[in-house]
């Protein structure tokens, strides 16, 4: 960055690990939508798990279009199916950030590649302003999202994974509302896992 850029900041305040999806052109023409976990920090990374589609388009096209968003079945669409769209930012995201990506470390954990990249903000905006709610429901489909990516990761223990999935099956059932319950659908729909069968 030269002096005569301006910096772009975050259009929200990070902090953890932040559950986001991020839009990434493939070579098809088309904005491919996947979940992507932000590591708050200086700079903030992210890590790519796996020879995915967006580790391919990070490596071509050097950025990507990070969304925040509060719409559950959205998330666990994206974050467990192939989604493509002519366009890069979802009708459902609050806010978006543009970023551009540098790869800045690399290794394996178990049989999976992982490659960390650091994000710097090139463009963003608001959306949608909204007000704060803790939903526990929705916690869960996140928590239930990553739960289900490792079901065939060989560094993980199958049985355990089972349990929490089963966990957060009845989490969203007490406290979650029709779509943290059709999130869970398609957590069944697109995975090995039925709840209560572990």
């Amino acid at each position: 960055m030269t002096d005569s850029q301006e910096r772009i900041d975050w259009p929200i305040e990070l902090r953890g690990v932040i559950e986001s999806l991020v839009a990434t052109l493939g070579p098809n023409g088309r904005w491919n939508l996947a979940a992507l976990g932000l590591h708050a920090g200086e700079p903030v990374t992210a890590r790519t798990w796996g020879r995915t589609r967006t580790w391919r388009n990070f490596h071509e096209k050097g950025q990507g279009i990070v969304q925040f968003l509060h719409d559950p079945l959205v998330f666990a669409e994206s974050a467990l199916t192939i989604q493509e769209r002519g366009s890069p930012v979802h009708p459902a995201a609050n806010a978006w950030v543009r970023v551009a990506v540098e790869s800045v470390d690399e290794g394996e954990s178990g049989e999976t590649k992982w490659e960390e990249w650091e994000l710097t903000p090139i463009e963003a905006a608001i959306e949608d302003r909204i007000v704060p709610t803790t939903n526990r429901g929705y916690g869960a489909v996140v928590e239930a999202t990553v739960a289900a990516s490792r079901l065939d990761v060989s560094a993980y223990d199958t049985d355990e994974l089972r349990e929490r999935l089963d966990y957060f099956a009845d989490v969203v059932e007490t406290c979650g509302g029709p779509r943290e319950r059709a999130a869970m659908e398609r957590i069944v729909e697109h995975t090995a896992w039925t709840p209560e069968d572990g």
